[in-house]
């Protein structure tokens, strides 16, 4: 860069004075084929890098250009000035020591910063002492950092609270869009966004919201996406449930119940037996159990961080396995037609069922047959020949059965 003589300076500033004040009053415009126009290269600029105000359509016999910073033609403004035939660059009152002209009348910017956004005037002046004014915009953006998520409630209760997450930093000219499982958001009357998008609130939180969230962040020049961000969301417990769901067990066998409640943070779980507290346990084991071990078994879930508990009982019966039955007949050999027969289904049991079987099937009881209440007793009258055959009876409990010998019935 050069710089001129004090003579010469002082020259160049008074003639630069009389062109200033010439263009005042002689702006005028190129016809539409030739116009002169400012091209930012890039249109975006990133803050740090250099951009190029790029003249075009440039018109010849020029004695010099001038740059200006902002939308009026004001000395105090001036950036540089360049007279082409000496090739003489002039500092003017807003040059930053980062401006470069070049002979085309291009304005080069080197490290930009996000002060230098705006409009800036190129003022061409002919050898005529006509001057040429066109306008040029520099677009500066800063580089964004990776952004980041942060909620305002590090332990939200699901249906009470709600949960404000903000992306983080905020930074001006920047669009702010937020993912959920990777996902654009759902239409939902419980997510709102602020006006900037800036902030994602949830109203109120569930724990179907725990996520993960990612926001991005765009500039023209830049773009980030922030780390995945969970929300831990409490909520639970639920209603327990009791596995496995046998209710009736078999004396001698083991008793082995788990308790299961949808919980956040995981439940605390606890039995009752019968009223009698039992030790903390998810799980509860009784070995070889007896007809005493029979009652109602309480799971209890509480959550430590909402303070609620939910129960559930479970009635458990044991029994005895049963004993193998007899038939008594109160006629083996009986007429047809004439004579009725009483078989009867003996056994020590209590609290069992009983049915009967005719050669190995269930019996198909006909308008002749008759059994007693609790079907211990099994009338036949009268018997026919199609009655003759083997009979059994069959006593059973929800845990175990047992069935009798054959007996034998002869119809004449």
């Amino acid at each position: 860069m050069q710089s001129p003589s004090a003579p010469a300076y002082s020259g160049l500033v008074l003639r630069q004075g009389l062109l200033l004040a010439a263009s005042l009053l002689t702006f005028w415009s190129l016809p539409t084929t030739a116009q002169l126009t400012i091209e930012s290269v890039p249109p975006n600029a990133a803050e740090g890098k250099d951009v190029l105000l790029r003249v075009h359509n440039l018109p010849g016999n020029l004695f010099g250009y001038a740059w200006y910073k902002g939308e009026i033609v004001d000395t105090s403004r001036r950036i540089i000035s360049y007279v082409i035939d000496t090739q003489t660059t002039t500092l003017g009152p807003a040059y930053s020591g980062r401006e470069k002209i070049y002979p085309n009348g291009s304005l080069l910017f080197q490290n930009v910063t996000l002060k230098d956004t705006g409009y800036y005037i190129l003022l061409a002046t002919g050898k005529d002492l006509q001057n040429k004014l066109v306008t040029g915009q520099l677009r500066v953006y800063p580089e964004l950092p990776k952004p980041s998520i942060t909620s305002n409630n590090s332990l939200p209760e699901e249906h009470k609270d709600p949960v404000v997450l903000t992306c983080e930093p905020q930074t001006q000219d920047t669009t702010y869009l937020w993912l959920i499982n990777s996902q654009s958001l759902p239409v939902s009357a419980r997510l709102q966004l602020s006006k900037d998008n800036r902030t994602l609130t949830l109203l109120p939180v569930t724990r179907n919201d725990t996520g993960p969230y990612e926001c991005e962040t765009r500039n023209p020049v830049s773009a980030g996406r922030s780390d995945p961000f969970t929300l831990n969301v409490v909520y639970g417990p639920d209603a327990p449930t009791i596995s496995p769901s046998d209710s009736h067990y078999l004396r001698g066998t083991n008793l082995n119940l788990s308790c299961q409640a949808a919980s956040n943070p995981p439940a605390q779980y606890s039995w009752l037996i019968n009223g009698s507290s039992q030790h903390p346990t998810q799980e509860l084991f009784i070995p070889n159990i007896t007809a005493h071990d029979s009652g109602s078994y309480t799971c209890l879930a509480h959550n430590s961080v909402s303070g609620v508990h939910k129960t559930i009982i479970k009635t458990i019966t044991v029994y005895e396995p049963v004993g193998k039955p007899s038939i008594r007949a109160s006629n083996a050999t009986v007429t047809e037609h004439k004579d009725a027969v009483v078989l009867t289904c003996l056994t020590n049991d209590r609290g069992i069922s009983i049915r009967w079987l005719f050669e190995n099937q269930n019996l198909l009881l006909t308008d002749r047959m008759k059994l007693s209440q609790g079907n211990s007793t099994l009338t036949i009258d009268p018997v026919r020949r199609e009655d003759a055959g083997g009979y059994q009876c069959e006593v059973f409990n929800p845990v175990s059965s047992s069935i009798s010998e054959p007996l034998r019935l002869d119809v004449q």
